[in-house]
C-alpha cells in the first residue's frame, strides 16, 4: 500500500530502492559484578577495544582525507581526540579497577554521565555535541562485542539499497555511497548537518527529520526518496514511478550538457563575465577544479596540516603542500587561506583550547594564529615561498576588526622582507583579504576596506552568527536561512562595499555552490564566486542561462522584503525556486 512520509530534503535528487533498516545501536551490557581476579583482563579487553576503535576510525580518515568535503575529516578527527582523551579513558579503567565494573557496563555509565552534562548545558552547539559521545561510544561497544561497527556493516552487500536510520555520521555516508546506497531517509537531523553538506557533495539524495520512518518502513520495502520535495514514498504506485524515471532522463541529458561546458566561458545571457572558483584542500580537489575549467582556487583550507597531529607542520613542510598546490592550477590564482582551528575543528597538538565554555564564539580563525604569531609567521613564509611558482593570495578567517588584519600585514611584510634578505625568490606582491563571515566584519568593512587587496565572504559562519542560529543543531533548523532579510542585507552591503573600492569580493560559502541562489547572487552584484568542484559546470549552466541586468534589476525589490516569503515571491518572478 503507497505510504508518503515527509520530512525535509536535505540533499536534492530521487533514488528508487531496497529499504534497509539501521536501528539505534542496542548492546548488551554485562552488569555482573567483576571478581578481583578479572581486572586487570577486563581493563586490557577495554583498552584493546579503544585502540581498535581509533585504529578504525584513522583508516576512515586515511580513505576520506581531501576526497570530500572538509566536514568529514574534522568529525572523523573530533571522534578520534574523544577516544585518546586520558580523562575520558582513565574515568573508564578507574570504574572497571575500583567500581568493579565489566567494560561494557563502565561504557554505558560513562556515556550516560557525559550525555547528561551535554544536556544540561545551555548553549545549542555543545548541547548537540552528545551525538559525538554516542558514536564514540558505540564503536567501542563494538569492539568489546567482537562485531564490526555499524559503519562496517553497513559495507556488506548495500547495492541498491536506501538506508533508513535515526542518524549517521559523515564519515560513514563515503563508505556507504562506495558499496552502492542511493539514498538516505533519517528521522532526526538538519539541512544544514555536516551529514547533509556532504551528501550533497556526494549526490546522495538524502531526506532528514522524517520522524516516522523507522516506524512505518520495513526492510525491503520498496522506497522512492524524492530530496527535492523531502519525501519518502513508500511502494511508489505507477504515477510515482513515471516521474522518477523522466527525472532519470533529465539527469541523463544534463550530464550530457554538463560535459560540454568544461571548456565553455562563464558569461550571461548578456555577456557579463562571472569568474567561477573552486574551494580545494587536495590534490583530487585541484585535479577536478583544473577538469571543470575553473578560473582559480577561490578558497584553499589548510587545516587539514594541522589536524589528527601531536606536532605542527614546520616551514619546509607546509612549502611543499603549498607549492605543490600553486604548480597544480598552472598558472591559475590561489587563494590560501591561513589557519582557520577553534570550534569544532580541534587539532591534537594543544594549539585549540579545550576548555571554551563557548568556542564557536572563542579562539579560533585569526584570534588563534595571532595568538601564536610564530605559528602564523611559519604559515605566511611558506606561502610566500610557494608565490614564487605562480600567483598566490593569502586570506584571513573570522576577522571581525581592522587592527587583526594590520597585525597580519605587519607580520606578512616582515616575513617577505627576512625571506628576500636570506635569498629566497618570492612574488613581487602577495595580496592579503579578510574573510567576512562575522557580522561586526560586514558592518566595519567599510572602515577597513582601504587596507586589504580583496575579500571572501564565508556565508555558512556569517549565516548562523548573524542569526544566532548553530547551523549543526536540527532544533533550529527551520530558522537557519540563508534568505533572511538580515543575510541579504550584509551580503548587499559587502558586495557594493567591495565594488566601490574596486576590491575583487569573491563568495566561498553554501550558496555559491547552490543554484537556487545563483540569481539571488547575480542580483546582489557578485561577479566571484567559489564552490565545491563537483558542482561547477551546474552554477556555470545556470550562469548562461541568466540575464545580469534583468536580475540586478530585482536588487531594490529583494533587499526592501520584509520577510523570506516576499523574497522568495521576487525570486519566483526571476524563475527561480528558493
Amino acid at each position: 500500500m503507497r505510504l508518503v512520509l515527509t520530512g525535509l530534503g536535505a540533499s536534492r535528487g530521487m533514488a528508487l530502492g531496497r529499504a534497509r533498516l539501521e536501528q539505534p545501536s542496542r548492546y548488551l551490557v554485562d552488569d555482573r559484578p567483576l571478581a578481583e581476579a578479572e581486572v586487570d583482563a577486563e581493563v586490557e579487553r577495554l583498552r584493546q577495544a579503544i585502540a581498535a576503535a581509533r585504529e578504525e576510525l584513522a583508516l576512515l580518515r586515511e580513505k576520506v582525507h581531501g576526497a570530500m568535503a572538509r566536514e568529514v575529516a574534522e568529525f572523523i578527527d573530533a571522534h578520534s581526540l574523544m577516544l585518546a582523551d586520558r580523562e575520558l579513558t582513565s574515568g573508564l579503567f578507574d570504574l572497571i579497577r575500583i567500581g568493579r565494573y565489566r567494560a561494557s557496563a563502565a561504557l554505558k555509565m560513562q556515556k550516560d554521565r557525559l550525555v547528561a552534562v551535554f544536556e544540561a548545558m545551555d548553549d545549542p552547539y555543545l548541547r548537540s555535541r552528545k551525538e559525538d559521545v554516542e558514536h564514540v561510544i558505540a564503536r567501542v561497544q563494538a569492539g568489546l562485542s567482537r562485531e564490526s561497527s555499524r559503519a562496517e556493516r553497513q559495507l556488506a552487500s548495500r547495492v541498491g539499497e536506501i538506508l533508513i536510520s535515526d542518524s549517521v555520521a559523515p564519515s560513514e555516508l563515503v563508505p556507504l555511497a562506495e558499496h552502492g546506497v542511493l539514498g538516505v531517509v533519517l528521522t532526526s537531523g538538519s539541512q544544514v548537518s555536516h551529514s547533509a553538506i556532504l551528501a550533497r557533495s556526494l549526490r546522495l539524495p538524502m531526506i532528514v527529520a522524517a520522524h516516522d520512518a523507522l516506524a512505518r518502513i520495513q526492510d525491503d520495502d520498496l522506497i522512492l526518496v524524492d530530496g527535492d520535495r523531502g519525501e519518502a514514498i513508500v511502494h511508489p504506485a505507477a504515477p510515482d514511478l513515471a516521474r522518477y524515471r523522466a527525472w532519470q532522463r533529465e539527469m541523463a541529458q544534463k550530464g550530457k550538457r554538463l560535459a560540454l561546458l568544461r571548456d565553455a566561458e562563464t558569461r550571461t545571457l548578456d555577456g557579463v563575465p562571472i569568474a567561477l572558483h573552486a574551494n580545494a584542500e587536495s590534490a583530487a580537489d585541484i585535479a577536478q577544479a583544473r577538469a571543470c575549467g575553473a578560473a582559480g582556487i577561490g578558497l584553499y583550507r589548510t587545516e587539514f596540516l594541522f589536524l589528527q597531529r601531536r606536532e605542527v607542520p614546520d616551514e619546509d613542510e607546509q612549502f611543499l603542500c603549498y607549492r605543490d598546490l600553486v604548480l597544480g592550477m598552472g598558472g591559475l590564482p590561489v587563494t590560501i587561506r591561513t589557519l582557520d582551528l577553534g570550534a569544532d575543528k580541534a587539532d591534537s597538538s594543544g594549539l585549540v583550547l579545550d576548555d571554551e565554555e563557548n568556542p564557536a564564539l572563542g579562539v579560533r580563525g585569526v584570534r588563534l594564529s595571532l595568538r601564536h604569531p610564530q605559528l602564523m609567521r611559519t604559515q605566511l613564509r611558506a606561502i610566500l615561498r610557494a608565490s614564487a611558482y605562480g600567483p598566490v593570495r593569502v586570506l584571513v578567517p573570522m576577522v571581525s576588526a581592522a587592527e587583526e588584519m594590520a597585525s597580519v600585514r605587519h607580520l606578512l611584510r616582515d616575513c617577505a622582507r627576512d625571506l628576500r634578505s636570506a635569498g629566497h625568490e618570492i612574488a613581487e606582491n602577495v595580496e592579503l583579504g579578510a574573510m567576512i563571515e562575522v557580522p561586526a566584519a560586514a558592518i566595519a568593512l567599510q572602515g577597513m576596506i582601504r587596507s586589504l587587496d580583496f575579500v571572501a565572504i564565508g556565508t555558512n559562519d556569517l549565516v548562523q552568527y548573524t542569526l544566532a542560529v548553530d547551523r549543526n543543531n536540527d532544533q533550529l533548523a527551520n530558522l537557519y536561512d540563508p534568505l533572511h532579510p538580515a543575510v541579504l542585507k550584509l551580503l548587499a552591503q559587502t558586495i557594493a562595499c567591495a565594488r566601490r573600492a574596486g576590491k575583487r569580493v569573491t563568495l566561498c560559502g553554501e550558496m555559491a555552490g547552490d543554484r537556487r541562489y545563483t540569481a539571488l547572487l547575480l542580483a546582489l552584484g557578485l561577479t566571484d564566486f567559489s564552490m565545491h568542484p563537483a558542482v561547477l559546470l551546474e552554477i556555470r549552466e545556470a550562469i548562461i542561462g541568466l540575464d545580469c541586468a534583468a536580475a540586478r534589476a530585482q536588487a531594490k525589490a529583494l533587499l526592501r522584503a520584509p520577510t523570506r516569503e516576499r523574497i522568495g515571491r521576487v525570486l519566483a518572478r526571476m524563475g527561480t525556486t528558493p
